[in-house]
């Protein structure tokens, strides 16, 4: 696996802030087939994907930020969608290809969803150490 900077998936529950390590769910879905969808079924495109949890706030800097790792992903890795189709890992490829014009995106989906990494988390207290 190349390095890839510590990063994590969140998503609200009633068991608190859940949080998976996205390093780990590339590994989990390394075998998974490969499809494509249309940047149509993505929900994500109109929500508060990246600003909806901890004390992140969309200024001007952080989208500036959001834009760097747009511009900067690689088209050639496929997102990975949850087992109902949300986006685990990929928003940035989804707002490349977006951008580009494009209506289609590729993509590999759990069938049945990994367990958290962390449960009821404060995303400032998650470790964002080297990359693997």
């Amino acid at each position: 696996m190349e390095n890839i900077r510590a990063q994590y998936h969140f998503r609200k529950s009633d068991r608190g802030l859940l949080a998976w390590d996205v390093r780990r769910l590339i590994r989990l879905s390394k075998g998974l087939p490969s499809r494509v969808i249309r940047l149509s079924q993505i929900e994500e495109l109109d929500e508060d994907h990246w600003y909806f949890h901890g004390e992140d706030l969309p200024t001007c800097r952080s989208i500036v930020e959001h834009i760097q790792l747009i511009n900067a992903c690689d088209m050639k890795h496929p997102i990975i969608l949850d087992q109902s189709g949300r986006v685990m890992d990929g928003m940035h490829r989804v707002c490349k290809a977006l951008l580009n014009g494009d209506s289609e995106i590729r993509a590999v989906q759990f069938e049945n969803d990994p367990e958290p990494d962390y449960i009821d988390c404060d995303p400032s207290a998650l470790p964002y150490g080297d990359a693997q």
